[in-house]
């Protein structure tokens, strides 16, 4: 455990769990950030912890479409230390198919997860990032929502609707010194992609690999590395931007 200056900065990882939250919250650690985390392991808190980070762990709030979720992360910062300087969420699940065949079902899980979720969860950490007069905020979204995709119409069109709505709030915060920024990813190495897409099978995987220009699917580690200078306050005169992490799929 380490005191919390005010030198020191705090970020929030909306889910530690899944995705790439557990690699963006070893990457905040070593750039000497205390955390607030959704629903992490003990083990990596331990981790955290030795790599010298306060780390708060919040239960049961990784499913940021709950718009309380959001709220007690950041209630849990405000009480902890009394600020934050940095928040980043991903959402929604991959749910492929075409338009023809889809469901009302499918589209209402689709903008759950896709629209809804990182709606409330910039409506949970901007205001108190406008309050204090700065911040950094990113919003993983999906490089599929940056191109027509064949077999995700759904998925992509909600998608891009969460990268125009990030941009637009950067808009509106940009003279409070809050940046907002959107960063899309796809062809990315975690379970949920691979199941989605059948890549668990070598065959099927070899088959997504050839789709996109650098002949390989994005690794967490890089991926969390990639998206620091969003977060770590090193570089904050960029706001309202999206960027794709495809392997030049975008």
């Amino acid at each position: 455990m380490t005191d919390t200056a005010p030198s020191r900065r705090v970020a929030l990882v909306s889910d530690a769990h899944r995705y790439v939250g557990p690699e963006m919250s070893r990457m905040l650690a070593r750039r000497h950030h205390d955390l607030v985390l959704g629903d992490p392991e003990p083990e990596l808190v331990a981790e955290l912890e030795a790599l010298g980070s306060t780390v708060v762990a919040v239960e049961k709030v990784s499913n940021i479409a709950k718009p309380e979720n959001s709220q007690k992360l950041v209630d849990a910062a405000l009480s902890r230390f009394g600020h934050f300087d940095a928040a980043v969420a991903a959402s929604g699940q991959i749910i492929p198919g075409t338009f023809l065949e889809s469901t009302i079902d499918q589209y209402e899980k689709i903008v759950d997860g896709c629209l809804y979720a990182p709606y409330h969860f910039l409506k949970a950490v901007i205001p108190p990032l406008v309050e204090q007069g700065s911040g950094q905020v990113l919003v993983i979204t999906s490089a599929a929502g940056a191109r027509p995709t064949p077999g995700a119409s759904l998925y992509s069109s909600a998608r891009a609707g969460a990268t125009m709505l990030t941009r637009n709030v950067a808009g509106e915060v940009a003279r409070k010194n809050v940046q907002v920024n959107a960063v899309g990813t796809n062809f990315m190495d975690f379970p949920e992609f691979l199941e989605a897409t059948g890549a668990k099978d070598p065959a099927v995987r070899e088959m997504f690999e050839k789709q996109v220009p650098m002949r390989r699917l994005g690794r967490m580690d890089e991926f969390a590395a990639f998206c620091a200078p969003f977060l770590d306050g090193t570089s904050t005169f960029t706001t309202g931007q999206y960027v794709s992490y495809a392997g030049g799929w975008v």
